[in-house]
């Protein structure tokens, strides 16, 4: 029994420590900095009231984190982790928004978290519509928001990286329980409350290999052994390859380049043919997917649209740097992929067709995928 209340005693010490140390840091914050941004975004949102705040951010000069922290205290509180243990009581929310972001894509599902697991820094959401993919490394602070919008009150859940980039939100709608959500604000709030946030750069991302220091044919091993799509990142590490690094170098019969309007034809063959697909997009925090048919497309400027009831997909054409048809094998055969890529060779946005582990690739899809034109054949 002492042995159990020396460990929750230990435990109780070390979370007291670590509150300690963000109070700290963030008191450390200039406050009077925090609160000319928050009257600097005041005047923003009057002059652009339709500014998105990704974009409100960079107009400021700051990370969106530092834009959501500057109001705390009014109408933004600051939770306390551990992150994982936060996300195990969205379900209690019901139904709900989810929002998952790059810079040139944006992802929004409705559902309803279930089906969570947990695993240290990783975790999984495998709903039917909430489909996630979880790196809680990159959830370095969070926040309850409450925005006025045109249409009302918004309530929300709101998660940031190191360097103050947001990975997840997720939004109350109007059937979510409002209570479940003050419940779980009120249960996970941090002791400090004084606005402003630290943000750091996230770490230097290593640079590739020239392409004469690979081995190809190892990299051509690796890849025909491949037995699942989910061994590719560890296959790529195992090999010292870039991702667009190993398409380049791989062989056409694996992978080959498209055009940068093919992640667009591919939307709209999909649409018009009812084929049902898998879309994903991402950072470095969360993968967020949306599977079945996509229907009502919109272009809007740059901005290339799903409009479908529980799913949107806004995505910034003219940021296409590169985009890909990758063949992958597997022990249910041969896994096909349009993946699109910006200029630093991120990931933006990637297609499969929808299927799950054990079922052979849809035909449908395939000849989907047939009728996309390699880089260079276009007429």
């Amino acid at each position: 029994m002492s042995n159990g209340a020396d460990e929750a005693k230990a435990a109780q010490k070390r979370k007291n420590e670590v509150t300690d140390l963000l109070t700290a840091e963030t008191s450390s914050t200039d406050v009077g900095a925090a609160l000319k941004l928050r009257n600097d975004l005041v005047a923003l949102r009057s002059a652009e009231p339709m500014l998105r705040a990704r974009d409100a951010a960079k107009k400021l000069g700051v990370s969106e984190a530092e834009l959501v922290a500057c109001r705390c205290g009014e109408t933004v509180r600051r939770l306390a982790g551990p992150w994982g243990e936060v996300i195990k009581s969205f379900p209690s929310l019901g139904e709900v928004m989810v929002l998952t972001r790059n810079d040139h894509a944006v992802h929004e599902k409705v559902g309803s978290f279930s089906k969570i697991s947990i695993f240290k820094s990783m975790g999984l959401v495998l709903d039917e519509e909430i489909d996630l993919r979880l790196f809680l490394d990159h959830w370095q602070s969070g926040y309850a928001v409450i925005e006025n919008t045109r249409s009302g009150v918004r309530q929300s859940l709101q998660f940031f990286d190191l360097d103050g980039t947001a990975v997840h939100k997720v939004y109350l709608r109007e059937a979510s329980n409002h209570q479940a959500y003050e419940d779980l604000v009120s249960g996970n709030l941090d002791p400090n409350q004084q606005p402003g946030q630290s943000v750091s750069p996230l770490p230097a991302r290593q640079a590739e290999r020239p392409d004469a220091q690979i081995d190809r044919a190892a990299l051509r091993k690796r890849w025909c052994e491949l037995q699942d799509v989910h061994d590719f990142h560890a296959m790529l590490k195992d090999v010292g390859v870039g991702r667009t690094q190993s398409f380049r170098l791989v062989g056409e019969d694996y992978a080959y380049q498209v055009g940068l309007e093919t992640f667009k034809t591919a939307l709209e063959a999909a649409a018009g043919n009812a084929t049902p697909i898998m879309i994903f997009a991402g950072n470095p925090g969360v993968i967020q997917i949306h599977t079945g048919p996509v229907e009502k497309l919109k272009a809007l400027g740059p901005w290339f649209n799903v409009l479908d009831e529980g799913f949107n997909l806004h995505l910034r054409m003219d940021a296409i740097d590169t985009a890909w048809i990758i063949r992958k094998p597997t022990r249910d055969g041969i896994v096909t992929s349009l993946e699109i890529y910006d200029a630093a060779g991120d990931q933006i946005a990637w297609m499969f067709g929808k299927r799950k582990p054990g079922e052979l690739e849809r035909e449908d899809w395939r000849r989907l995928v047939a009728s996309l034109e390699p880089l260079g054949v276009q007429v």
